[in-house]
């Protein structure tokens, strides 16, 4: 079989044909992490910050400290 035989034309309406599949993979990691969220969400007492020190406080702090004079 040719590489010609193998191409198929393109539509140009921009219809999706019927042969397009995804991996599975694809489906698979989106619903996993919409259901992690969700249940974050259902049950937010679960969700803890963690504790130490304010590292997001001083980086934002350090950086403020660089770009003003």
């Amino acid at each position: 079989m040719s590489v010609r035989e193998r191409m198929r034309p393109r539509s140009t309406t921009g219809a999706v044909t019927s042969a397009a599949r995804l991996p599975w993979w694809a489906v698979v990691l989106p619903a996993t992490a919409f259901f992690a969220l969700l249940m974050v969400t259902v049950n937010p007492s679960q969700a803890h910050a963690a504790g130490g020190t304010d590292a997001l406080a001083r980086l934002a702090h350090a950086i403020q400290l660089l770009l003003l004079p």
